[in-house]
């Protein structure tokens, strides 16, 4: 299926190194996208590439059937991880600046309203919270109205009630049509805000589709998890994959009735046993390994 932005054997090589190692895959008009993988996957070169920021050593990148070019950056708006504000400016001041780039797009109303900004638009804007601030980028990536909206990394930083908020937010934006291409750490945020996934480590897309597929497809069982000082279990009683997770123990099974019925008759206390589901972060760690990446 042709998608509103198609990327086709994509490569992109440094002196030793190649960042992104013939890629190619496409989004699809109205969804929301994720783009996932540890530090130095190429995603962010990738991302780059895609928005026009960087030139690509081979293969193409189009925008609704066409190579990209200005038509392609009247309609996109893109949220970096950083972005340098002029100082001194008031949220009013800022967004004001931002849409006289642009011959058209949305009024400094509709984006408070669209962005939750409507008391601070005569705050200074050094003076904002975390929150507050993504929410004006925010508001200057749909200065244009774009259609497509690139948003790198929104929530690092964020709170746990902030980053929620800024979920919805993006929730609110992807339901008039636009389609979002994400890139997050937030293994939670990818699974609940994208329609589809695809998860990079050197350089190479390693998988792709929907959350719940992907899951479907590469797990079988449940995690049972228990304080390590629970964890008193005779050698050998347990047939099942036992993970270290720290202060707990994971136990992966496929069958949770038959490893609680052995967990009994080891008589080890179930009091503070969870259980749950397999998720993206299980996934991305089988996928990429746990070591660490700088």
């Amino acid at each position: 299926m042709t998608g509103i932005l198609e990327v086709k054997h994509l490569i992109k090589q440094y002196p030793g190194v190649t960042a992104v190692a013939d890629i190619s895959f496409s989004v699809q008009a109205g969804e929301c996208f994720g783009l996932l993988g540890p530090n130095g996957a190429g995603k962010t070169t990738t991302v780059e590439i895609m928005e026009g920021i960087t030139p690509a050593t081979s293969g193409a990148v189009y925008y609704r059937g066409e190579p990209m070019g200005p038509h392609f950056k009247s309609e996109v708006g893109i949220q970096f991880q950083a972005t340098a504000l002029q100082d001194f400016l008031t949220v009013r001041e800022t967004l004001r600046l931002f849409r006289s780039f642009y011959t058209r797009g949305l009024n400094i109303d509709e984006l408070a309203a669209t962005c939750t900004l409507g008391e601070y638009l005569d705050r200074d804007s050094r003076k904002l919270s975390g929150g507050q601030r993504q929410r004006l980028l925010l508001a200057l990536a749909l200065v244009n109205d774009p259609l497509m909206l690139f948003l790198d990394e929104p929530t690092t930083g964020l709170d746990p009630q902030a980053r929620r908020n800024f979920w919805e937010l993006i929730r609110s934006i992807k339901a008039r049509n636009k389609t979002i291409i994400l890139t997050t750490h937030y293994m939670e945020e990818a699974y609940l805000l994208c329609d589809r996934i695809a998860i990079m480590d050197r350089g190479r897309i390693i998988a792709m589709g929907k959350p719940d597929a992907l899951l479907a497809s590469h797990f079988r069982d449940m995690i049972l998890q228990l304080p390590r000082d629970d964890f008193k279990v005779t050698p050998g009683a347990l047939s099942e994959k036992v993970m270290d997770a720290g202060d707990y123990v994971e136990i992966s099974t496929a069958d949770v009735n038959g490893t609680i019925r052995t967990l009994l008759q080891q008589q080890v206390s179930l009091a503070r046993l969870q259980i749950r589901s397999r998720t993206l972060e299980d996934l991305f760690l089988e996928l990429t390994g746990r070591e660490m990446r700088t």
